[in-house]
């Protein structure tokens, strides 16, 4: 079992290079020619140590704003940067909300790495303790019910400030009623990120 440790703070160069990584990996899925020394360039700084630590990853795509993709592993046994090289795959090609994505259309997508801390399960009493709990633009949530289960990262505040309203499309996302956190034990656990964006 890889040991879990807390998510290592990536500096805002490295974590530019994990963004790369994943345009990158787009990039030769779609067959684009890439120089080789820029693919050499790029894996000799991603076998700095710190890319080593294994942690849950998601990427995002949006063009003009608009998901078009996001997958991600909330716990993770590979390196950061297999995690990244994979979910930009499984985003960009495998989420069944979209269709995959066309070669035209990358040069258009814009790309955003999470790397998650270890989720912690969130004690709470009941719905309003929950809610008192919740830390907006803070964490990210994970809801478990039975064999539901869905999770939002901390980036989806934005859209949905109101926890009442976060965790009611958490419930949708997860398959359960919308107002099953009102009335029924859910499991919760939150985690932190850090994310990062492309440089347009």
């Amino acid at each position: 079992m890889a040991h879990h440790q807390e998510t290592q703070n990536l500096s805002p160069k490295q974590g530019q290079l994990l963004v790369k990584l994943a345009r990158q990996t787009l990039s030769q899925q779609l067959a684009k020619q890439i120089p080789q020394d820029e693919i050499d360039s790029l894996n000799t700084a991603l076998s700095d140590p710190s890319f080593n630590s294994s942690c849950g990853t998601f990427v995002t795509l949006t063009i003009d704003g608009q998901m078009r993709g996001c997958i991600g592993n909330l716990t993770s046994d590979e390196p950061l940067a297999s995690g990244v090289r994979r979910n930009a795959i499984n985003a960009a090609f495998h989420d069944p909300r979209f269709s995959p994505l066309s070669p035209s259309e990358l040069d258009c997508v814009s790309i955003e790495v999470s790397i998650l801390t270890e989720p912690c399960p969130l004690y709470y009493r009941e719905a309003s303790d929950l809610l008192k709990k919740l830390r907006p633009n803070i964490d990210g949530v994970i809801l478990r019910k039975d064999l539901a289960s869905a999770t939002f990262l901390p980036q989806v505040w934005e859209q949905l400030p109101q926890p009442e309203d976060f965790l009611t499309h958490l419930c949708l996302k997860a398959g359960l009623a919308a107002d099953a956190w009102q009335h029924s034990r859910l499991d919760v656990s939150t985690y932190q990120v850090q994310y990062f964006e492309e440089h347009s």
